[in-house]
């Protein structure tokens, strides 16, 4: 798309519940580039859209993540049909081996903060591993114990707390999501 001004705002358009979730999954779009975990305009991030549950939203394709905003996102439903046109003029995290690293939340802020810890613990886990030296690991009652302690029944669920830390960066630094 070499055109983004043509992308009509679908604020009113839409419930206020789904509403938030694309400004919530526009700003997700705009963190995954500024993190560097985009792959220029391939790969997707959806979200389901409140009330219903058969549709989702995703980015069109051909979007660089740092241009996605939360009216140029395609409703479609489960089998890929557009089902409302964006005004585009265009009608729990695993690595899966075809596909990279999928992640699932019951919030967008969920299904953004878990992938963002796991690619900090790999990138942690390369750079010991590079050092070319033995690792010396954890006793495993520690490692047992760190494990409890994280799991989402023991702790807060990730996300709650970063998110709205996340969408005030998102507004410095990327404004124009909301849009």
């Amino acid at each position: 798309m070499s055109d983004l001004s043509q992308i009509k705002s679908m604020q009113g358009l839409v419930s206020n519940e789904e509403w938030r979730t694309r400004v919530d999954l526009a700003a997700c779009y705009r963190l995954v580039h500024h993190y560097g975990m985009d792959d220029l305009v391939y790969n997707h991030i959806s979200a389901r859209v409140p009330g219903e549950e058969e549709h989702f939203l995703i980015n069109a394709y051909g979007m660089m993540y740092d241009e996605i905003t939360a009216s140029s996102l395609v409703k479609i439903d489960f089998e890929g049909k557009v089902v409302q046109d964006s005004g585009t003029g265009s009608g729990m995290a695993v690595s899966a081996l075809d596909c990279g690293l999928l992640a699932v939340g019951p919030t967008v802020a969920e299904a953004f903060t878990n992938p963002f810890w796991l690619e900090r613990a790999c990138k942690a886990q390369v750079a010991a591993m590079s050092c070319n030296a033995k690792l010396r690991l954890p006793p495993q009652e520690v490692v047992e114990k760190t494990n409890h302690l994280y799991r989402p029944e023991t702790r807060r669920r990730w996300g709650p707390l970063e998110w709205p830390a996340l969408l005030r960066l998102a507004d410095r630094k990327y404004p124009g999501f909301r849009a």
